[in-house]
């Protein structure tokens, strides 16, 4: 089990009205690959403990890791991070932690990236370290949201939907689409993952992260349309303490 090392937040920046990220040094962090998680530890006044995972959704970057926060009503640890935690403020991390659902520079594959809500965090840790290391593997990112004020990373993803010929960003709306989309509002499906993936015969790497729901039917449509369930590698999440 890796060690507890203590952190420092440097920088706090609002993602969405729910989600803030927060941008962590950390002592003798010895590095991560896009798609670890760390353990985050508070103690309270009184010894009480409270502990949460949380994606890492930052390239590696020296000592530094950004942690993307999502909110839960009546959590423990979530409104703590996004509303008392300031900079310079110490907190507890562990990891990194996993070595299965990880991008690595050296593979050569096309990937698709499927997220649904807060789950974009570890995929956007792919998609930043593949620009920091001019990787010229195609990458396409199907992102399920409930509505346009929901994206994470809204202004970085124009950004680069703009700039980087090699990624691919298409959106799916379940409650509202903006005004002029084109469709109306649905749960991610067979169509999407046709339309906006890769074919199963180009032998994609398949990273697919969110609410558990989404992640077993996604990962179901992917297996049935052909894809190699072995390079379907999924992340899910569920209701916690926060």
């Amino acid at each position: 089990m890796a060690m507890w090392r203590l952190a420092h937040l440097v920088e706090h920046r609002q993602e969405t009205a729910t989600a803030s990220t927060l941008v962590l040094a950390v002592d003798d962090w010895p590095g991560h690959v896009p798609g670890q998680h760390v353990d985050v530890r508070l103690t309270a006044a009184d010894g009480y403990q409270a502990e949460r995972s949380y994606s890492i959704a930052s390239a590696p970057d020296g000592n530094l890791i950004e942690l993307t926060v999502q909110r839960v009503p009546d959590g423990e640890v979530s409104p703590y991070l996004i509303d008392v935690f300031s900079v310079g403020d110490p907190v507890e991390i562990r990891g990194p932690v996993g070595g299965w659902f990880v991008w690595r520079a050296a593979d050569t594959a096309p990937v698709l990236l499927v997220a649904g809500g807060s789950g974009i965090a570890p995929l956007m840790a792919m998609v930043r370290a593949r620009r920091a290391v001019d990787s010229r593997v195609p990458f396409r990112l199907i992102y399920s949201v409930r509505t346009e004020q929901d994206v994470y990373f809204a202004d970085e993803l124009r950004r680069r939907i703009r700039d980087d010929q090699g990624l691919d960003v298409s959106y799916v709306y379940t409650r509202q689409a903006p005004d002029g989309w084109p469709g109306s509002p649905h749960r991610l499906g067979v169509a999407d993952i046709n339309n906006h993936g890769w074919p199963p015969d180009l032998e994609p790497q398949c990273f697919v992260c969110g609410p558990t729901g989404l992640v077993e039917a996604v990962a179901d449509i992917l297996v049935a349309v052909g894809h190699d369930a072995q390079r379907v590698k999924t992340e899910r999440f569920g209701p916690t303490g926060g």
